[in-house]
């Protein structure tokens, strides 16, 4: 009888443990909904590529590489509050602005059913 209450006890302590450790690793935030552009990150890119102008004074002074855009992905999809984060120079900085401001995506951040904006670089 003794071995049975001690097997008893034993399972309880191992099955409120066992519990207290998933309630732990359970996340308790609501987590929001990723945004994402209509067709994908290579629809983003193709619409980038065909309205993107390259700056004649890049052009003219072989400037190239990448510029950082950032700013903050509104309730309807738009991009708004863009700063340029890292800029090559000769009006790449400005050009990219201006095709983030172009850009709208589909579904932005969401928590707990109501819409929140969301920081986003590009």
């Amino acid at each position: 009888m003794k071995k049975f209450l001690l097997i008893f006890v034993l399972g309880l302590i191992v099955l409120i443990s066992y519990k207290e450790l998933q309630a732990q690793t359970t996340p308790t935030k609501a987590v929001p909904a990723a945004q994402y552009y209509e067709g994908g990150q290579t629809a983003m890119y193709t619409f980038i590529n065909s309205h993107i102008l390259y700056p004649p004074t890049a052009k003219r002074n072989r400037i190239q590489g990448e510029c950082i855009v950032g700013g903050v992905l509104e309730a309807d999809g738009t991009m708004t509050n863009i700063i340029v984060v890292k800029n090559i120079g000769g009006g790449c900085g400005e050009e990219a602005a201006r095709i983030v401001k172009l850009l709208k995506f589909k579904a932005p951040g969401f928590k707990s059913q109501t819409s929140i904006p969301v920081y986003f670089k590009l």
